[in-house]
């Protein structure tokens, strides 16, 4: 497992130009930031997928697109929670939705 993640980090480093660090700390930061950012990555890609099935269902069908919208706003949240978006940035986006469901008929 450690193994991969290094040498996916080494990939990204020498396609990036960017120097190896040299030092261990410097590494296991380089690491660890790597593994944060593809969480942070797997959050906002599951984010984006629920808000396209929230706009897609909303056009179609509103009692559906209730449920959706319950789910969004649980994902919205928690992103919220990760630091992954602003809390004013998740509230706006929250208000949103729901000012679009409240449009459709």
């Amino acid at each position: 497992m450690a193994f991969g993640i290094l040498t996916a980090l080494f990939v990204n480093i020498y396609l990036e130009k960017q120097k190896m660090p040299q030092r261990r700390n410097a590494i296991k930061e380089l690491r660890k930031n790597h593994s944060r950012h593809m969480h942070n990555l797997d959050i906002k890609t599951d984010l984006k997928k629920t808000v396209k099935s929230f706009i897609s269902t909303a056009e179609k069908d509103k009692n559906k697109a209730k449920n959706v919208l319950k789910e969004l706003y649980k994902k919205i949240d928690k992103a919220a929670k990760r630091h992954v978006l602003h809390k004013k940035t998740a509230a706006r986006r929250k208000s949103r939705f729901a000012k679009l469901l409240a449009a459709t008929k």
